[in-house]
């Protein structure tokens, strides 16, 4: 921002020629000013999301929000000051003389004049695309208390504009996630938002032990907003999506580094709270971030099921559990029964279970599985040959492998849909 003297040069249009002296004495307020309507501003976002992330409209700031502002403002300025509507009604205010100023708001509401003294206050019309959103009074009649007066309201109004853009961005973002936008719409909205469609983006869903609510996403936001081009946000209450923007030269090893930073400072501001982060794949246009999202959220699910002890799980590698999670419960329970008969997996008893488990991670290799689990490699011979006979699969001929690890994932992916149904 280009400013002068402290000042950014957009706000000296809202200043007739004061002498040099008045303006030195409210530089310092101003900096300060700018620094607290920032704070209420981010705030301000806070509030207004609610704990079930409609996509929603909402253009007014929050009366507490307001009250906020206004008490700050006068606590650098010592200027007290009242905010109302265009009817009268008071919004927020630090001084009580507000409340015998109705008449006079609606009259100067009805007038030409930008700003007038009324009653010993100052009035200033403060406008939102040229429709007249509110009224503030400044207490006093004299040239400082209208330069302070001209300052807050032209940091409301700032704060208005700025609180639109980011609403209408999360908007935007939340219904390009949801696939709620014709395309049409996506390129016309990103355009006037100011977002680039052309750039590498990847899309990180966070989950929680607890359920989130507006202080959450808030936090989050804080913790990982630190690049302005992302965007962080919320589409139901159990998850936070972090929408990242990539530069030409990121790949899979920049989002397993980057999802593990996010862990990592999130476990440190959340203790023992359990985080599990998924990522869907690289998109390179906006209309694709969708696509990342679904993966994203399809990661997150399988990763419950077949990678529970991970806490980063990638779109990439859910392999053969990716099919899996899209079968039919009625087809899953036709294959087991066809594979095992009238036992189930759950009838193997611990030893032949770690027996199997450990046969699969040293890919079918019998010296190396025996060596691991301690025992004689006949020993493991014979478990397998036990396990062959009341299965009819013998483990150490590759098609029979797959067809056993395949009846395994199944099975714990109904037990788990079962959970679900409870």
């Amino acid at each position: 921002m280009h400013k002068k003297d402290g000042f950014p040069l957009s706000f000296f249009a809202v200043l007739p020629k004061y002498n040099i002296r008045v303006c030195v004495q409210i530089n310092n307020a101003y900096e300060k000013i700018v620094e607290y309507a920032h704070a209420c501003y981010y705030l301000q976002f806070a509030v207004t999301s609610n704990t079930s992330y409609r996509v929603e409209e909402k253009r007014m700031i929050s009366n507490q929000i307001l009250q906020n502002t206004i008490e700050g403002l006068k606590g650098i300025s010592r200027v007290d000051f009242c905010v109302l509507d265009t009817e009268g009604k008071e919004l927020a205010a630090t001084f009580d003389m507000a409340k015998d100023c109705g008449e006079a708001v609606l009259s100067f509401v009805e007038s030409p004049a930008d700003s007038q003294v009324i009653q010993g206050c100052q009035f200033f019309k403060i406008f939102d695309e040229q429709r007249l959103e509110y009224v503030l009074l400044a207490d006093g009649e004299t040239e400082d208390v209208y330069m302070l007066g001209k300052i807050a309201a032209f940091q409301i109004q700032s704060l208005l504009v700025a609180y639109k853009e980011r609403f209408d961005k999360d908007n935007f973002i939340k219904n390009l996630l949801l696939d709620n936008l014709l395309l049409v719409d996506i390129y016309n909205r990103a355009k006037k938002l100011h977002i680039d469609t052309e750039v590498k983006r990847v899309i990180f869903i966070i989950e929680t032990s607890h359920e989130k609510d507006s202080a959450a996403l808030d936090n989050v936001r804080n913790l990982l907003g630190g690049k302005s081009r992302d965007f962080i946000t919320a589409v139901d209450e159990k998850n936070i999506i972090v929408v990242k923007e990539l530069s030409d030269k990121d790949g899979n090893k920049e989002l397993e580094k980057m999802a593990k930073e996010m862990l990592d400072t999130l476990q440190a501001e959340g203790g023992d709270e359990q985080i599990h982060i998924a990522y869907g794949t690289i998109v390179s246009d906006i209309k694709e971030v969708s696509k990342s999202y679904k993966e994203a959220k399809l990661a997150l699910d399988v990763g419950k099921i077949f990678f529970d002890e991970k806490d980063i799980v990638a779109y990439t590698t859910l392999g053969i559990g990716r099919l899996i999670y899209q079968l039919p419960l009625p087809l899953c329970k036709m294959f087991i029964k066809e594979i095992f008969e009238a036992k189930s997996p759950d009838d193997f008893d611990e030893e032949t279970l770690t027996t199997i488990n450990k046969f699969f991670e040293n890919s079918l290799n019998v010296s190396e599985t025996s060596r691991q689990l301690y025992i004689h490699r006949n020993t493991l011979v014979y478990r397998l040959d036990k396990l062959q006979k009341s299965t009819g699969l013998d483990l150490r001929v590759f098609e029979d492998a797959i067809t056993f690890k395949i009846a395994l994932m199944v099975v714990k992916y109904m037990k788990y849909m079962e959970t679900l149904e409870y």
